[in-house]
C-alpha cells in the first residue's frame, strides 16, 4: 500500500479517544511510509489526520468539490489538492489515487463513503482493502446491521471478507496490508432477482 484513503468526520467528535485516534493513525501512515488521501477540509477529525500526517512530515493529497472548499475550511497547509466540481467527482478521484481505504468515526457522509466504496468492491469495480477503524466501538452497530443483513438473506456471507476491522491504527493497517479480498460475483443470478 502506498496512497490511504481516510473517511472520516468533519466533526471531532464527543469524546477525546476519537481526536487521539485519528492523531496516533495519521502518525502510523507515515511510520508505515504511506501517504494519505482524505476529503481535503481542515476541521473535525478529517483535519486532525491530515495534521498529524504533516506534523510527522507526510504527504497528504486532499480532495474537495468547489462547494465545499469555503464551507470545511479547505486545509491549505496540505501537500496536494484537487478542488473537483461535485461530490461524484470527489469520491471517483479519492478511489482512483488510493491503494486502500479506512473510515474513522463520523457522520453521514462518512457512512455513505463507507459504503459506496464497499458496494463497489462487491461488484468487483475494484480490488483494494478496505478497513474500520472501530474506535470505542464506534461501528459495532453497523456492523451488527452487516450481520443482520447477511442472516436476513440480502448480503451473501462470503463479503464479510470485504472488510478489515480493529480498533488499533497500526493493527489495522498491518492487517490491511495483507489483506486478501474474497472472489466477487460481478453479475446478478435469477435467485437474486
Amino acid at each position: 500500500m502506498k496512497r490511504i484513503c481516510v473517511y472520516c468526520g468533519s466533526k471531532a467528535g464527543a469524546h477525546p479517544d476519537y481526536r487521539a485516534s485519528a492523531e496516533r493513525f495519521g502518525r502510523v501512515l507515515v511510520e508505515r511510509g504511506d501517504e494519505l488521501v482524505f476529503g481535503g477540509g481542515s476541521v473535525g477529525v478529517m483535519g486532525i489526520v491530515a495534521d498529524a500526517v504533516l506534523a510527522a512530515g507526510g504527504r497528504v493529497v486532499g480532495v474537495i468539490p468547489e462547494f465545499l472548499s469555503t464551507r470545511e475550511l479547505l486545509h491549505t497547509g496540505i501537500s496536494e489538492t484537487h478542488v473537483v466540481a461535485s461530490m461524484h467527482e470527489r469520491k471517483a478521484l479519492m478511489e482512483q489515487l488510493s491503494d486502500a481505504f479506512v473510515a474513522l468515526p463520523g457522520g453521514l457522509g462518512t457512512f455513505e463513503e463507507f459504503f459506496e466504496i464497499i458496494t463497489w468492491a462487491q461488484l468487483g469495480l475494484h480490488r483494494k482493502p478496505i478497513g474500520l477503524l472501530n474506535v470505542r466501538g464506534f461501528f459495532d452497530p453497523l456492523l451488527a446491521q452487516i450481520e443482520r443483513a447477511i442472516a436476513e438473506g440480502f448480503v451473501v456471507p462470503e463479503h464479510r471478507g470485504l472488510l478489515v476491522v480493529d480498533s488499533d491504527p497500526e493493527s489495522l493497517l498491518t492487517r490491511l496490508e495483507t489483506h486478501r479480498l474474497p472472489p466477487v460475483r460481478r453479475w446478478l443470478s435469477s435467485e437474486d432477482v
